[in-house]
């Protein structure tokens, strides 16, 4: 066995990131793709979810919740690349993506000179990750720099020494990440961001909307990502960021599923609540 297939394999909740890049290399296969991930499926295969990863017999409802979750991973996936895209543009040269995991936008995107991209993340995702890149002789088409840390940990010190500069402004991404954490972790991670966050930064969230917890988690697998979720989104996210500086656009996974040509097929079911992609800017 070499060292690479010796590699650690994802566990717990850091193996998530690893379906999450399932998920983005099914979607970069499709001729009408939202975006596309190359590394997504060597991040998969190292993972053990790739050609195939096997579901466990369930019904009709189970399934549809399994393509529910899928198809906001998409949607999400395409909103904070636009979201990057329009920061970069407004001369922003930072980018601190919170929960890095399998991310590889260092990789896939196209970069202004002179970005700097710190992926904060625990050390054995990084390492995992790490592991993948050299495999697949990976080139960041930016300068991308790992910081190992845990977020429930003193993150901004680890942030300041790896180069970050919070006197310039800095486009923050926590995707898929808030719905795992209890809320006043959501408020400390937050009020965190905005000590770091110097005027005209843009940030960029994926909440849990109202419900989903009760929808996806009651039946959920134990150990699956659904199983480990812990908090919604409040009723009022453009209020909520508003009292810690941001002044924020709240979007719906259908509004923004149609605005990319890819709309959904089903009626909504409900009333439509504010929607859990957030961007945001400081002012």
């Amino acid at each position: 066995m070499t060292d690479e297939q010796e590699r650690e394999q994802p566990s717990g909740v850091w193996a998530t990131a690893v379906g999450v890049a399932r998920v983005r290399a099914l979607e970069s296969q499709r001729e009408d793709a939202l975006f596309r991930d190359p590394l997504a499926q060597a991040f998969a295969a190292a993972g053990g979810l790739w050609p195939s990863s096997p579901h466990p017999p369930g019904d009709e409802a189970a399934r549809r919740r399994r393509l529910g979750v899928a198809f906001s991973i998409v949607v999400r996936t395409r909103f904070l690349d636009d979201l990057l895209r329009q920061a970069s543009a407004s001369g922003v040269r930072q980018v601190v993506l919170l929960g890095a995991g399998m991310d590889s936008r260092a990789f896939r995107m196209d970069w202004p000179e002179g970005t700097r991209l710190f992926e904060v993340d625990t050390a054995e995702p990084l390492e995992f990750k790490a592991s993948v890149l050299r495999q697949e002789q990976a080139v960041a088409r930016c300068e991308r720099i790992t910081v190992p840390v845990d977020l429930r940990d003193d993150w901004p010190g680890a942030l300041a020494p790896a180069g970050h500069d919070p006197a310039a402004p800095t486009v923050w991404i926590a995707e898929g990440l808030l719905i795992y954490l209890p809320e006043d972790a959501v408020e400390l991670l937050l009020a965190r961001i905005s000590a770091q966050s110097a005027t005209g930064s843009w940030m960029g969230l994926t909440l849990g909307s109202r419900g989903v917890i009760e929808r996806f988690g009651a039946d959920a697998v134990p150990g699956s990502a659904a199983s480990m979720w812990v908090s919604e989104m409040p009723d009022d996210p453009v209020g909520w960021l508003a009292g810690h500086g941001w002044e924020a656009s709240s979007h719906t996974l259908r509004e923004r599923a149609a605005a990319y040509g890819r709309p959904f097929s089903t009626p909504p079911q409900r009333e439509e609540q504010p929607g859990g992609l957030i961007s945001a800017v400081r002012r």
